[in-house]
């Protein structure tokens, strides 16, 4: 058995770049880079989606330290930030559109430093992980790419406690729904139904929600 879940030993050390993917000062990930014995074996590619309300409360770190424990398995991780509501250019469709961006960066500036590092990875069966906000957020820009960059397929995505559809009335009032949108449901209807994964189209992924019993989002 061999992935990120296999048994046996693990690599000594992992190694983090951090990698732009605009101009913006949020727009950059951490890119975990595993210790593999073998260079020949394809690793597998993970993208991790922070939560945190779409605010600059919170940041990628929230995920360095599953990041870390992904690459010593043996994955190549690609952690992103992207611009949150309190700075330019974030919210609505700014943010969603960052995270576009973020996944596009596996054919560019994310494929060029696997490169100078010898690394090849599984371009295949890209796996993509966000939490609350962030797997709104990943779950809406897969849609968008249609599962696909020009060179990666995304087999997988793993939405953990996200709200999928900001148009119920108990969702679109919340004041960080409100945040990212920049209006009130009743000036943006639309808005709210573009942002929302259930709206948008159908793709050739597996999509995995994780809510726990108490969950309601």
């Amino acid at each position: 058995m061999t992935g990120p879940g296999a048994a046996g030993p693990r690599p000594a050390s992992s190694k983090r770049r951090k990698v732009a993917y605009g101009s913006a000062p949020s727009q950059y990930g951490h890119l975990y880079l595993p210790a593999l014995p073998d260079r020949s074996v394809r690793a597998p590619l993970i993208v991790l989606v922070h939560g945190g309300s779409w605010s600059t409360e919170f940041a990628l770190v929230a995920y360095s330290a599953i990041a870390r424990d992904l690459a010593a398995r043996g994955a190549v991780v690609w952690n992103i930030e992207y611009r949150r509501i309190e700075e330019d250019g974030g919210g609505w469709p700014g943010t969603g559109r960052d995270v576009v961006a973020a996944l596009r960066a596996l054919d560019g500036p994310v494929a060029d430093e696997l490169a100078l590092c010898g690394l090849t990875v599984d371009r295949r069966k890209v796996s993509v992980v966000g939490h609350s906000a962030g797997g709104q957020l990943a779950v809406w820009a897969v849609a968008q790419l249609g599962a696909r960059t020009g060179q990666h397929t995304f087999a997988q995505v793993i939405a953990q406690s996200a709200v999928l559809d900001f148009t119920p009335e108990r969702v679109r009032d919340k004041p960080s729904v409100v945040a990212l949108m920049g209006a009130g449901y009743a000036q943006a209807p639309h808005r709210y139904a573009e942002a929302s994964p259930t709206h948008a189209p159908v793709v050739d992924a597996q999509v995995v929600l994780v809510h726990t019993t108490q969950d309601t989002a």
